[in-house]
């Protein structure tokens, strides 16, 4: 129960902070990587904000044997770096470039009654199907 209650509250905090930060907008992200036009550096300040909060999280949680709310880590332990995962990145970025979206504010725009992020999630579970279908 404790890892339910954990998962829920991280993912409160994430769409708030994403709320906040307006990131549930893809002309915002969208004006992030047009560095030749109307760039927009903030949406760099909150994964600069991002990086540093995730790396004392490591580095505390390094120093602890097990979880509070869990029975152990689950830190992959993927080492390798290989052509599923190049693709499937360079697909991810290709689609957030292109839409503005990733999953989490495509997901608050949806809840929010914005057309956009229905097609997005739409267009995300099309792509996990055909991967699926691909894959068998």
């Amino acid at each position: 129960m404790g890892q339910l209650i954990v998962a829920l509250v991280s993912g409160m905090l994430l769409g708030i902070g994403l709320v906040i930060a307006n990131l549930t907008d893809p002309s915002k992200v969208i004006d992030f990587l047009d560095v030749a036009g109307n760039w927009d550096p903030s949406v760099g300040v909150v994964v600069g904000c991002a990086v540093v909060t995730a790396a004392i999280g490591f580095k505390l949680a390094g120093r602890r044997g097990q979880p509070l709310f869990a029975p152990s880590f689950g830190a992959s332990r993927l080492e390798n770096i290989d052509k599923r995962l190049i693709i499937g990145s360079g697909l991810f970025g290709i689609g957030w470039g292109l839409s503005g979206f990733c999953p989490a504010p495509g997901f608050l725009s949806a809840l929010f009654g914005q057309l956009e992020g229905y097609v997005f999630i739409g267009a995300m579970f099309a792509g996990m199907a055909v991967f699926t279908l691909a894959r068998k």
